[in-house]
């Protein structure tokens, strides 16, 4: 039986894509270390073999992990491997049930405002569930919003692109403030050095990135709103 994997290493998972390389290697390392081979472990994780390979040298498995793997990939001998199927049948599943409650919900000027702010200034990329903005009011707007009609308790992780001479202490509490998450977390920030074409009117606090936690299925979700409000307003 395949080892189960604890929820907050899931958690972290989710957020690879905002995780510092040695956080990284550290999620890949806590993975080997449940007893997890390799192709299990990049089904959680988008990393090359033999990055995780480097990374796990040095972790060492039971016996009895050891003999469990053997196990397993005896049971799996020429069975073609598709990982994925369980995934596709879950977003099939969110994306019609998004389908009902966004045509249901067409006349909510409310949800009808969250979802024309995320087609214009969300993140399109694949389960990153994302806006980026100089604004606070369009930042509140999405936190609220994802919150009332998403997910009630909702968490998110900010990130900053500020200018080089910023303060970046000030910025960040003038985010938290603004926006309304005092205990949010920032990742690494962007600084844009100075150089040619270098605005000389930049903004003090830069522009936020308001990311929320576990977004692939909000992601999923938002697609389709906006796809059945791009419908609405062609009729």
């Amino acid at each position: 039986m395949k080892p189960e994997v604890p929820q907050d290493l899931l958690d972290r998972a989710a957020e690879w894509s905002e995780l510092h390389r040695w956080e990284r290697s550290q999620l890949g390392k806590a993975l080997r270390r449940l007893g997890l081979t390799y192709g299990e472990i990049r089904e959680l994780i988008p990393v090359p073999k033999g990055t995780l390979s480097y990374w796990c040298q040095e972790v060492a498995l039971s016996d009895t992990q050891i003999a469990a793997i053997k196990s397993r990939s005896h049971n799996q001998a020429g069975v073609p491997k598709d990982t994925q199927w369980r995934r596709r049948e879950e977003i099939a599943t969110i994306r019609a049930a998004a389908w009902d409650f966004g045509t249901n919900s067409i006349d909510d000027s409310a949800f009808v405002a969250g979802v024309v702010l995320y087609w214009g200034e969300g993140s399109k990329t694949r389960n990153d569930f994302a806006v980026a903005n100089s604004d606070p009011a369009a930042l509140r707007l999405f936190v609220s919003w994802t919150r009332r009609y998403l997910e009630p308790e909702a968490r998110f992780v900010l990130a900053m692109h500020l200018h080089e001479g910023n303060d970046e202490a000030a910025a960040q509490q003038y985010w938290r403030e603004s926006i309304g998450l005092p205990g949010a977390p920032f990742t690494r920030t962007f600084i844009k050095p100075r150089g040619t074409g270098h605005r000389k009117n930049h903004l003090v606090h830069g522009v936020c990135r308001v990311r929320a936690r576990n977004g692939a299925d909000k992601w999923n979700r938002v697609m389709v709103w906006i796809d059945v409000v791009r419908e609405s307003l062609a009729a």
